[in-house]
């Protein structure tokens, strides 16, 4: 039987996961952001093993989560979906209103399925596609 944990952890225990799915061209500082140190961090663990993190950032009754990456031979398992729900759950338990990202164009079929919505025209980062998408809470 598959073990699946989602635990706290720190911002450096994200790092090697964010870089290698998100900008592995990229030096690996590129992953952090300046916000880290006051985020909320989730990692999955699948059998003991980080495969799935999420960072979240409150600003009043909204927050933001950055960096969402599943290591690709652990996507379309379910994993990353059961790391947003665990997500939008505890912000919802935090009583914030509204969650919000950054969402690569690629990856809006996914957001959809949990009811986030575009709310901006496209915009580029490294000549990749996003939109800012959002859920009311």
């Amino acid at each position: 039987m598959d073990s699946i944990e989602i635990h706290n952890v720190n911002a450096d225990d994200t790092l090697e996961i964010r870089h290698e799915v998100l900008w592995p061209d990229k030096p690996r500082n590129f992953v952090k952001v300046p916000e880290d140190e006051h985020g909320i961090h989730f990692g999955l663990y699948f059998n003991g093993a980080m495969v799935s993190v999420i960072s979240l950032f409150a600003d009043n009754q909204d927050i933001r989560f950055r960096k969402f990456a599943t290591l690709p031979g652990f996507q379309g398992k379910g994993l990353g979906s059961k790391l947003l729900q665990h997500a939008l759950t505890y912000t919802q338990a935090q009583g914030y209103t509204r969650m919000w990202c950054d969402a690569r164009a690629e990856a809006l079929g996914f957001y959809e399925r949990f009811k986030f919505e575009k709310c901006s025209e496209p915009f580029f980062k490294e000549q990749i596609e996003y939109y800012k998408i959002q859920r009311m809470l």
